[in-house]
């Protein structure tokens, strides 16, 4: 492994091809390329890690744009309105080496008020040989003036299973065996974004004392609860025994689990039972990222008819997790779940 280099950046998809889970988005740009009909402004709207600046890279080399003609904004840092001035007498140079010149601004919504006027004129009459690329986290932000003048494409999270083959993947190219369920940790906990997902992963690796990264490892790391403390609160909301509960989160929140993961995963746990008990012919893909032991666990409580693991716990538990997020004392909006749940 690269000491030096981050994995997210060691791994950066170069061409199109290897852009993964944004297929609608790379079809469109594609087809722009073969008919020669290149927009003069694309906004890429998406959350963080999506592949915003990646894609708006391959796009411009795409299109013949060199590194000397291909210029990248950060608009956190350069919001102003002489900022933008600047680059509306920049624009009107010519390229260096290529047919274009591309202008990928990052974080656009953080432009003031000024600078986004000033920036709708810059798009309204653009010289021909500008593209700009626009790419937010915050696509509610932007003035509508400004994306009805862009062709505006919308990333998707990567799906858990995208972000399970992906860290399954790099770490095979690093020479690592990553284990299916520290997989599948790693791509929860990662949320939605690829950079996360191998910056955990780059942790994992860099902390482990062998080539084989376990589950443990990685929970270590990311403040994820140990399977058997998931186990032992689910145990005991089915048998209503609200003191084990308590006493097992009191555990997690001792060994500093990140509270939000442990609610979440609590969730995962009880919408298999209830997906097990419901869809049986899916059993396999239900329970392909759990161990034998767990998943044996989960098929008894989906076939005990007296367990209270149903549809109101899920609804509680999704409640739960909303709060988590907000509260001061992250394990509070659980504990009183679990108390409200075992009462009931």
């Amino acid at each position: 492994m690269s000491e030096t280099l981050a994995l997210y950046r060691k791994y950066r998809p170069s061409d199109f091809s290897e852009v993964r889970d944004q297929e609608h988005i790379v079809t469109v740009l594609e087809g722009a390329i073969k008919k020669n009909a290149i927009p003069h402004a694309l906004l890429f709207c998406g959350s963080r890690g999506t592949g915003k600046t990646t894609l708006a890279r391959i796009f411009a080399r795409a299109i013949g744009v060199s590194d000397n003609d291909l210029y990248e904004i950060d608009a956190a840092s350069n919001r102003g309105i002489d900022d933008i001035r600047e680059l509306k007498e920049a624009v009107h140079t010519l390229p260096y080496q290529s047919e274009r010149k591309v202008y990928i601004i990052d974080e656009v919504h953080m432009l003031t008020k000024e600078a986004f006027n000033a920036l709708l004129k810059t798009l309204e009459e653009p010289p021909a040989h500008v593209v700009f690329i626009l790419a937010t986290t915050e696509e509610d932000k932007l003035l509508d003036t400004i994306k009805s003048r862009c062709q505006v494409f919308r990333f998707r999270s990567p799906s858990r299973t995208v972000l399970k083959e992906t860290v399954t993947d790099v770490a095979k190219k690093e020479k690592c065996k990553l284990d299916p369920e520290a997989a599948d940790l790693i791509a929860i906990a990662a949320d939605g974004s690829f950079r996360d997902a191998l910056g955990i992963l780059q942790k994992v690796m860099m902390a482990s004392s062998d080539e084989t990264l376990k589950a443990d490892e990685v929970a270590t790391i990311i403040g994820a609860p140990r399977g058997h403390l998931l186990v032992e609160v689910v145990e005991a909301l089915s048998e209503k025994n609200v003191e084990r509960a308590l006493e097992t989160v009191a555990k997690a929140t001792a060994s500093s689990t990140d509270m939000r993961l442990f609610v979440r995963l609590l969730l995962e746990r009880a919408r298999a039972v209830i997906l097990l008990r419901n869809l049986p012919a899916r059993r396999v893909d239900i329970l392909a990222n759990y161990s034998e032991e767990e998943s044996a666990f989960l098929e008894k409580l989906a076939t005990d008819p007296k367990s209270p693991v149903n549809s109101h716990m899920l609804l509680r538990l999704l409640d739960t997790a909303e709060l988590t997020t907000r509260s001061q004392i992250p394990s509070l909006p659980l504990e009183v779940a679990i108390v409200d749940l075992c009462q009931k």
